[in-house]
């Protein structure tokens, strides 16, 4: 038996530190926007069977260690939960769960390159696990286990992960805000700037500023929970200028939290830094916000904005990094018209181009959760439950 899934999840804004790296409960609260899978995707596929000598999982063409621990706990809550709502009328239950299962999950963008990779992927594995083993609960208190910001991914649109107040974690969870219908104008767009890994995990570089930054403690305590109202009143709202202004200054601040961890955190580089200089530049030229950056743990751009100006802005990227000519596809995912960049805005940003500095940009919008794919065609795991030659 076999089930395959695909997920993907941005974080917006409000990115914070763990109070129990064991149950992996925040230190605050956060939110987040789910992006479409059909620009960016984790694919899953999921598989068990008595023939299984053991669990095991590849990605992205990989087999990696299927004993990583918060791997095990994601695998052995399904299975308990599974267990819990056993059914005596169901007699291939127990013998469902006896069987070891293979995993097989790819990204279509770069991984561990500070763009949400393993809320993605957690996300999915968990989604797709509780179809196979038949599991109905909330799953985002599983996901959770696996990455903290995976049980946001459980939901589409804009999603809040609430930090809870209980020990055991069991009102730490996700829930949805607005849904991927609500603001049909916004866009997103990701400004690929490296996709090689970075050198400082975000949950190894997250324990180091609990433990060494007193501006993290200060921004759980006294920033983000009101900022957290004036995202969500934003989000409901559809006020993009506020909406903006809140994801820039909680970007700025993480990046600054990080710097006031000892030793430092460097995730942004001298692209990122341009991008952020050509975002401001190109708002003070119109005198309105009509474009936000945010940086997870890593230097790739995500930008906000709205339908109608992605054409310039995307050309305004275009212009200052301007790609290989001899290069692959710039503008991947939704279709991007084309525009002229008047000579005056030109003038006004005042950059000197950076040839190549961005690698591609990925156009996308706000999208549901995880989602089934039944095409048996593209699932990742073949009869034999091992890869298909293809994954």
């Amino acid at each position: 038996m076999s089930v395959c899934s695909d997920s993907y999840s941005q974080v917006t804004a409000e990115v914070g530190g763990k109070r129990d790296e064991e149950l992996i409960l925040p230190i605050n609260s956060s939110l987040s926007v789910t992006l479409h899978q059909d620009q960016l995707k984790t694919t899953t596929t999921v598989a068990c069977s008595r023939n299984f000598q053991e669990d095991r999982i590849w990605l992205n063409g990989k087999e990696e260690d299927i004993n990583q621990p918060r791997l095990q706990s994601c695998l052995r809550e399904i299975r308990r939960l599974a267990r819990k709502r056993r059914n005596e009328e169901d007699p291939n239950a127990e013998i469902t769960l006896s069987h070891r299962v293979h995993i097989c999950s790819v990204n279509n963008f770069p991984t561990a390159a500070g763009l949400a990779s393993s809320a993605a992927g957690y996300a999915c594995l968990v989604y797709s696990l509780s179809r196979l083993f038949g599991v109905d609960a909330e799953l985002s208190l599983v996901a959770r286990q696996g990455s903290g910001s995976a049980c946001r991914s459980m939901y589409g649109g804009f999603v809040q992960w609430k930090m809870g107040e209980r020990q055991d974690g069991k009102d730490s969870v996700a829930e949805q805000v607005a849904p991927e219908t609500h603001w049909p104008e916004l866009r997103v767009l990701i400004l690929v700037v490296s996709a090689e890994r970075k050198p400082v995990g975000s949950t190894s570089g997250m324990q180091t500023s609990v433990q060494t930054s007193k501006l993290l403690k200060h921004r759980a305590d006294s920033v983000v929970p009101a900022r957290m109202d004036d995202m969500i009143r934003a989000v409901r709202g559809r006020d993009f200028a506020t909406f903006a202004e809140l994801t820039m200054k909680d970007s700025n601040q993480f990046h600054a939290t990080c710097l006031d961890t000892f030793p430092p955190i460097f995730y942004l580089n001298d692209i990122s830094r341009k991008v952020i200089n050509l975002v401001h530049r190109y708002n003070r030229h119109y005198r309105e916000t009509r474009v936000a950056y945010t940086f997870d743990a890593g230097p790739n751009a995500v930008i906000y904005l709205l339908r109608d100006h992605v054409p310039e802005f995307v050309q305004a990227v275009r212009h200052f990094f301007p790609p290989e000519s001899n290069g692959g596809e710039f503008v991947k995912g939704l279709p991007v018209h084309s525009a002229s960049l008047p000579d005056e805005l030109v003038r006004d940003i005042g950059m000197e181009p950076t040839p190549k500095g961005i690698g591609y940009i990925i156009s996308t919008k706000v999208g549901p959760g995880p989602c089934a794919v039944d095409d048996p065609t593209l699932h990742l795991l073949g009869a034999d439950g091992l890869p298909k030659k293809t994954a």
